[in-house]
């Protein structure tokens, strides 16, 4: 399973393409608005120039001409633009139109299998099953992801199954292990997901005895 950051945060991103677990970003206007005072092209012309993979962008107008007209911008921005597109019936018009003009698009608001296979039937490059947004409501996100994922081996499409709002590391290691392609995850959660105690106080205790049996205080 590959990790995309899921933030429009270069500072982030560049932490997390140094430590070279990341290869792929997913965003949004709300994201990129929490950034403050910055223009929508630059922040993604930014974060394309950082990670060599996938960046999502969406697009955020209504009515399929308007819809596939930002979606063309959008995907001239940089090579590795995927346009993002909403699970609606204009989204799977604009999707199929876009797939045949060899535009990648990351059919995004994924709450149902049907909605998935729709979007695999339509040329979707990507598909983004929303797993915290349902444990919310109480329904099992995951399990939507792993049911996604069963539908396209039995009948091999290309879609990859991106799991997106995750909220916490066992989301992550669920992903995973029902065999989901990408998991696009906060910063915060990427952190969270190199750290436990045992390793901290193991490290520690590791230094402090080189310390001690090499009679110096520093390597």
């Amino acid at each position: 399973m590959r990790i995309f950051l899921d933030t429009a945060n270069t500072d982030e991103l560049r932490q997390g393409v140094k430590w070279g677990v990341v290869s792929g970003v997913t965003t949004n206007p709300t994201l990129i608005a929490q950034e403050g005072n910055k223009e929508y092209q630059s922040v993604v012309q930014d974060i394309c120039a950082i990670v060599n993979g996938p960046v999502s962008a969406e697009v955020v107008v209504e009515g399929v001409e308007a819809m596939l007209e930002q979606a063309r911008t959008l995907a001239s921005w940089h090579h590795n633009v995927v346009v993002k597109i909403p699970a609606t019936p204009e989204g799977l018009e604009v999707t199929s139109i876009l797939a045949k003009e060899g535009i990648k698009v990351n059919l995004t608001l994924c709450f149902s299998p049907n909605q998935a296979l729709l979007a695999a039937l339509a040329g979707a490059t990507y598909v983004s099953p929303f797993v915290g947004r349902l444990d919310d409501i109480g329904q099992d996100g995951m399990l939507l992801v792993k049911s996604i994922i069963e539908m396209f081996k039995y009948y091999s499409y290309s879609t990859k199954v991106i799991a997106a709002s995750i909220r916490h590391p066992m989301h992550c290691l669920a992903a995973s292990q029902v065999g989901a392609d990408i998991a696009t995850i906060p910063f915060k959660v990427l952190k969270q997901m190199i750290k436990h105690p045992l390793t901290e106080d193991g490290n520690a205790r590791f230094l402090s005895d080189w310390q001690r049996v090499s009679g110096k205080n520093n390597l």
